[in-house]
C-alpha cells in the first residue's frame, strides 16, 4: 500500500495520511489535529472504499462559514493522489 501525507488548509486539522492498495482503497485514515469525534468517524467510515467513491460523498463538505472541511480536504487528497 501506499503511504500519503497531504497538508491541509482552511482546517482545525493540519494533515491527513492515508494509504491507498493496489484498488485505490482507502486504509488507515488519520488526521492530525481537528476535532477526535468528526475526524475518527470519518476515518472509520471511508475504511475500504474506493477512493473516487469518498472524493464523490466528500467534496464540497463545509465546516460552518468556511469553504472546506476535513472531510473537503480529505476528498481533495484523494483525488490529488489519484492523480499521481
Amino acid at each position: 500500500m501506499k503511504q500519503t501525507t497531504y497538508e491541509t488548509f482552511g482546517t482545525c486539522s493540519k494533515f491527513i495520511n492515508f494509504e491507498l492498495d493496489e484498488e485505490q482503497r482507502v486504509h488507515n485514515v488519520q488526521f492530525i489535529g481537528g476535532c477526535p469525534g468528526n475526524t475518527t468517524g470519518v476515518s472509520l467510515l471511508v475504511e475500504g472504499k474506493k477512493a473516487q467513491e469518498v472524493i464523490d460523498l466528500l467534496k464540497g463538505v463545509r465546516c460552518g462559514y468556511k469553504n472546506t472541511s476535513c472531510p473537503d480536504q480529505l476528498a481533495t487528497a484523494l483525488a490529488k493522489a489519484l492523480e499521481k
